[in-house]
């Protein structure tokens, strides 16, 4: 079964490696989002994309679910002696990837071929595609001013109140043909329980990305999200804040809403059993499964569970 995931942070990457651990090599293409990319130290960095590259290598940091296990900071020491700013902490093997990249880059190459290059050197046997090659950056409203994403979540610690959420460059940015097609030849379209506004959001904010999964959805392919909320909260980043700052119910259904019309499925953690009846009323079926991922085990029961939901569908509409 070809599986196609949209995902962006910790949970996404969680997920994207429970389906890697259940599915054959190759069948696991994952769309990464690109909103959270920055420039650092005239490097170009892609936070989502290395933290799905890191967890579906097996180098992740498991503490923190982000950055490279057991990394050092050699490098970030000796730039803040020469004065730079180091609020965005960048480990030494974390650094080498950001150089590798940009030399690609620099080469000619697309963000996607970059990407494929360094999984294929990492050993990583699905594929990581960017959203896009295009520049898109999330950009953030609140109450201390505008602020790139980075600024907000990294060097304000996500404390300002976020009022408004922008995708700057999103007019002119367009989907790779590689995405498109990993959407178009899906058994299974599936959102991960990611930040819908900020790592789920940029992704569909591009045009053809949103009708290309409500073509695939009217052709048959069950389309599936998995909540990022569970009892009100979410279990790692600001989703739950931000939902509620920008007028969103902060809940399984405030998720649900979201992403009303294309999808068929949502899933939502045990925790939220009682919320069936609301989510089934936005037009999805709403089913109840254990989602709280904290081991490679619980990650591919997830995926196990997500296949064996849809797998009725996928077989009759072969």
């Amino acid at each position: 079964m070809k599986v196609t995931l949209l995902a962006g942070g910790v949970g996404g990457a969680k997920l994207a490696h429970g389906f890697q651990q259940v599915l054959d090599p190759g069948e696991l293409s994952v769309i990464v989002n690109v909103g959270d990319d920055t420039e650092l130290y005239g490097l170009a960095v892609s936070p989502d994309i290395d933290t799905v590259l890191y967890t579906l290598a097996g180098a992740a940091n498991a503490e923190t679910g982000w950055g490279v296990a057991g990394d050092t900071w050699t490098a970030l020491a000796m730039l803040a002696r020469y004065h730079e700013e180091t609020w965005f902490r960048v480990g030494d093997a974390d650094l080498a990837t950001h150089v590798r990249r940009s030399h690609i880059l620099r080469d000619g190459a697309s963000l996607t071929d970059a990407t494929a290059q360094m999984a294929t050197a990492l050993g990583v046997p699905s594929r990581i595609l960017p959203a896009s090659n295009d520049r898109l950056r999330t950009i953030l409203a609140t109450d201390e001013g505008e602020l790139a994403f980075q600024d907000y979540f990294v060097r304000r610690g996500q404390e300002p109140e976020v009022r408004a959420v922008g995708f700057d460059g999103v007019e002119a940015a367009r989907p790779t043909q590689q995405v498109l097609a990993a959407i178009h030849e899906a058994d299974l379209l599936v959102i991960a329980p990611s930040n819908p506004i900020v790592s789920i959001g940029p992704t569909l904010a591009m045009r053809d990305i949103r009708e290309a999964i409500i073509v695939a959805g009217e052709a048959g392919t069950p389309r599936v999200a998995v909540s990022p909320i569970i009892a009100g909260r979410a279990l790692k980043g600001p989703a739950d804040r931000m939902l509620a700052s920008l007028g969103h119910e902060s809940s399984a259904l405030g998720v649900a809403r979201i992403y009303a019309g294309i999808l068929d499925w949502f899933v939502i953690d045990e925790a939220d059993a009682a919320l069936v009846h609301d989510v089934e009323a936005l037009g999805m079926r709403a089913v109840v499964r254990q989602t709280v991922m904290h081991d490679d085990q619980e990650r591919a029961h997830l995926a196990t569970a997500i296949l064996d939901l849809v797998g009725g569908a996928v077989s009759s509409s072969r």
